[in-house]
């Protein structure tokens, strides 16, 4: 029989993107006074979902990624989408979003992400939101899965994971004994 041990805490990341770059501030201080001071930061990415987000977002979209100092409980990954989703609500203009924030946790074995979108592998957190396990870390890597989006299997993308995973294992080996 197994037996159930507590969850380590994990690093929140959040990505945020927009092709109105100046939005990026605000919304980051919003996010601040959420979730705790920046631990690392990611450049520019480019975004290479415009056909289906252009419609609502318009085109020359851009990506940044933000991982927090303080470390998160798992299970409130879905009262952090549901707070960034009002901050998305808060930039909107004429109902449509001017931003889009992708809040998900780093842990050693794999980075997962909030969605407000169902599908077969994602997995019911409450509140109306699932996780969507997006990569795992094996073998000194993080590995794809069939439905990691193009963007997250990017070379700059997975550098910045490096960094935030490297970042947590420190965090996280200080708070162990």
């Amino acid at each position: 029989m197994s037996q159930p041990t507590a969850p380590q805490p994990a690093k929140l990341v959040i990505g945020v993107f927009t092709n109105d770059q100046q939005l990026f501030s605000p919304v980051l201080e919003g996010m601040t006074k959420l979730f705790g001071d920046i631990d690392l930061i990611s450049p520019w990415i480019p975004f290479d979902y415009t056909s289906y987000y252009e419609r609502e977002m318009g085109p020359g979209l851009m990506r940044r990624m933000a991982a927090f100092k303080p470390l998160i409980e798992q299970n409130s990954l879905s009262e952090i989408k549901i707070k960034t989703n009002a901050i998305e609500h808060e930039f909107s203009k004429d109902q449509k979003r001017s931003i889009n924030i992708d809040p998900g946790f780093m842990l050693r074995e794999r980075f997962v992400l909030a969605t407000g979108k169902n599908f077969a592998h994602r997995i019911y957190i409450g509140d109306h939101i699932y996780a969507d396990l997006t990569l795992i870390f094996q073998k000194g890597s993080f590995q794809s899965l069939p439905w990691t989006y193009p963007d997250y299997q990017a070379k700059e993308m997975q550098s910045f994971l490096y960094r935030v995973r490297n970042k947590y294992i420190k965090d996280i080996t200080k708070t162990e004994f």
